[in-house]
């Protein structure tokens, strides 16, 4: 019951953002001590429903731009595809998660500003997007935590229209690395649907609050201390 719950709140917080919640997901499973070739793969699952509700909402109230999200995903697909089909230790695969839910921490607790806003080079964007995609897939997140920031350091999009693009990129990069897998780990079908509808319910509620209004900074550190203690785990136990 506690993971259900944890699984809920994290599709809350991460769509209220833009997000999917992988690296949500795969914090709280990490706690939970779950196999890292589940929580890839379980991580992919919940990440579609909850990135795509999470799209819709930012869509209707006229956030998405197609000329910023098309040079990302032409580079993220197929890279996605292949990193899903990169061997990795579980040792290797638990460093590499560590690192990025620290990269999520960072992208928390650091507000990064409206600014005036410049164009994305196409080329840029394509290379940009292999390299998030290619991580995306070896680990199981959609890459909304890497892509996020960069939108809003370098100025591409505002706060929202970031969020917007990010949700629709998790979403293919999930469809792409869930596609790439070598192999599926069987699941416990009456535990997995607990787990999604657990993350629907989250996800719709907290995509409808994101679009909408602005993320509460209480609850980022909450969830700042959770990745973070994830991160310990996957490192040092």
């Amino acid at each position: 019951m506690e993971l259900i719950i944890l699984l809920a709140i994290m599709a809350f917080l991460y769509a209220s953002v833009g997000h999917g919640g992988a690296s949500g997901y795969l914090a709280v499973m990490a706690l939970f001590a779950i196999a890292p070739p589940l929580m890839k793969q379980t991580a992919l699952l919940l990440n579609l429903g909850v990135s795509l509700m999470s799209f819709l909402a930012f869509y209707r109230q006229g956030y998405f731009r197609w000329t910023l999200f098309w040079p990302f995903a032409l580079g993220s697909i197929p890279a996605a595809f292949l990193g899903a089909r990169i061997p990795l230790t579980d040792s290797t695969y638990k460093q590499i998660l560590g690192a990025c839910l620290f990269l999520a921490v960072i992208r928390m607790v650091i507000s990064l500003k409206e600014a005036t806003q410049r164009s994305l080079p196409a080329v840029l964007g394509i290379f940009t997007g292999a390299a998030i995609g290619l991580l995306s897939g070896m680990i199981g997140i959609g890459g909304g935590i890497i892509l996020s920031p960069l939108l809003l350091l370098f100025r591409w999009a505002s706060l929202k229209e970031a969020a917007a693009v990010s949700a629709l990129f998790i979403f293919v990069n999930s469809v792409s690395g869930l596609a790439g897998l070598k192999t599926w780990i069987p699941i416990d079908q009456s535990q997995m649907i607990y787990w999604l509808a657990a993350s629907l319910v989250g996800g719709f509620l907290g995509a409808r609050w994101g679009a909408g209004i602005a993320s509460n900074a209480k609850v980022k550190w909450i969830l700042a201390l959770v990745l973070v203690i994830a991160s310990l785990k996957l490192w040092f136990i």
